[in-house]
């Protein structure tokens, strides 16, 4: 497909959940609005696909969970589109038993605190932590699709000096340390600060606390809610609501390179070029760079992500949980705090871990809808994992040999808390073949533009701005970029990262507020 105009008002380079976003915005706002997509379908990261040849199940391929999406875009743009709270925020097995946090039922969450740690004493920490957080959920979270305050404006928001000192100020290791005594318990704190992230608890940058911030801020209450219909009804329902407003959105169509002038820009795809007042890049900076012609240094995700369909689920070591807990919540697999430490360091200096540590989630128990209603009737179940500690240089010079001994030793990671071994627990596709994908970094590199696999775009931001920044519209929404009329709309943005909008809204802010 073609672009039908030969200018615009504005050009989106991609069609994620973030492009959609900024395309319904400017379009009901009267503009002229372009989204070139170089995939045949829209939707990015945020899809939902039927992964398994002829089977009727729409897995969520590559994102999984909502958190960071705002109520305000849902209601601005009329979206038809719903989520589901999970009940079980998260089950850790040890040994023969586990960590259960059940949101439901805070005299449940105590007694399994008491049986794993012998007191009280973590449970209350534990309490008095999280309350913290989500006081700090509730004033944050309004302020990402707000004007990007300064950095002295924000800590007036948050209101708490100890808060921000832990948060904005100090490695979260040193406060996860002092707090908690188990280190069950602080490995369960520290994956929110560094799935998707290659770094460790006391890394002095406070990268990972940049990663724990946007992990518990979300929705104000800092919950990773199930998309209803797969995460691929939010971008469907986004893509609804462009065209509905008088956006084009043309597929299959992949932009080849950028030119500006700070005024007006042109947009050039393999055979032909396009004008426009403004250019939103839903890519990510590095990416963007090379259509600019000015390079940028590239990122580096640290992930493998393994999607299965099982027949059922699998029995656990530990008998005194139902299975339909402990995969309904956060299950965490080898992330212990000492764990992730070693797994992090194994990793740094180049090999793969020796206990690879993952979070697994089980969408159906939460959302069946993404099944057939013959699958249903079988008991099957989708399982998603998300391994953690896997960069990118990992697999540079053996790719498919390294992903595959990555994913045996990820699975075999899992099967020492199971009572039975997972793949034992797998569907058959038409083909007979185990329901089974992997995705490395450079898999997501490949197949949907993610620089080094980062699932951000680039690492992760505070969501403040210099005090003595200047005002113009695009630093005031944090979406800036060296060139004027060429703003960020995706994960790369100021206040970007995981399944959001914010990113869109507010580059789509600061188009509106230049006129």
């Amino acid at each position: 497909m073609r672009p039908t105009r030969g200018r615009y008002d504005v050009v989106i380079v991609g069609g994620g959940h973030n492009g959609l976003v900024a395309a319904a915005y400017l379009a009901r706002a009267g503009k002229s609005v372009l989204v070139a997509e170089r995939q045949r379908h829209t939707g990015g990261a945020a899809v939902s696909e039927r992964v398994f040849a002829g089977v009727d199940a729409r897995l969520s391929r590559f994102s999984y969970l909502v958190s960071l999406l705002p109520d305000r875009i849902v209601r601005d743009l009329g979206l038809r589109f719903a989520v589901r709270r999970r009940r079980i925020s998260s089950y850790t097995p040890v040994g023969t038993g586990g960590l259960l946090v059940d949101g439901g039922s805070e005299q449940r969450t105590r007694e399994s605190f008491g049986r794993l740690t012998g007191s009280d004493r973590d449970f209350r920490a534990w309490q008095r932590f999280y309350e913290g957080t989500g006081e700090l959920a509730r004033r944050v979270f309004p302020t990402l699709t707000e004007p990007l305050p300064t950095r002295t404006e924000l800590r007036g928001v948050v209101g708490d000096d100890a808060v921000w000192e832990a948060v904005f100020e100090r490695p979260l290791g040193e406060v996860v340390a002092a707090t908690f005594a188990d280190d069950t318990v602080r490995g369960v704190v520290l994956t929110d600060a560094l799935i998707g992230t290659f770094t460790h608890a006391h890394d002095p940058s406070l990268l990972q606390n940049r990663c724990f911030l946007y992990h518990v801020i979300g929705g104000g209450t800092g919950e990773w809610n199930v998309p209803v219909g797969g995460m691929g009804a939010l971008t469907d329902a986004l893509a609804d609501a462009a065209r509905a407003a008088g956006a084009e959105i043309v597929t299959g169509c992949a932009v080849t390179g950028i030119e500006t002038d700070g005024s007006t820009a042109e947009v050039r795809f393999d055979n032909s070029a396009v004008g426009a007042k403004y250019v939103l890049a839903n890519a990510a900076p590095y990416e963007l760079g090379h259509l600019l012609g000015q390079p940028v240094q590239k990122p580096e995700g640290a992930q493998l992500k393994i999607n299965m369909l099982l027949r059922r689920l699998p029995a656990l070591r530990d008998t005194t949980i139902d299975p339909r807990d402990a995969f309904a919540g956060t299950f965490h697999v080898a992330e212990s705090a000492a764990q992730l430490e070693r797994a992090y360091a194994e990793a740094a200096s180049g090999r793969i871990p020796s206990a690879p540590p993952s979070e697994i989630y089980c969408h159906t128990l939460t959302d069946p809808s993404i099944l057939s209603p013959e699958l249903i009737a079988q008991g099957v179940h989708t399982l998603t994992l998300f391994g953690l500690h896997t960069p990118a240089r990992l697999f540079d010079k053996d790719p498919a040999g390294v992903k595959a001994a990555l994913v045996d030793a990820t699975l075999a990671e899992l099967d020492s808390v199971l009572a039975e071994p997972i793949r034992d627990c797998l569907a058959l596709d038409g083909n007979g073949n185990p329901c089974l994908e992997a995705k490395s970094p450079l898999d997501l590199e490949r197949e949907i533009g993610m620089p080094g696999g980062h699932i951000f775009h680039r690492d992760l931001e505070f969501p403040y701005r210099a005090d003595d920044s200047d005002e113009n519209p695009s630093t005031h929404w944090g979406v800036s970029t060296p060139h004027r009329n060429i703003l960020l709309c995706g994960a790369g943005a100021v206040r970007g990262g995981g399944v959001s909008g914010i990113g869109g809204h507010n580059a789509a802010m600061a188009v509106l507020e230049s006129h």
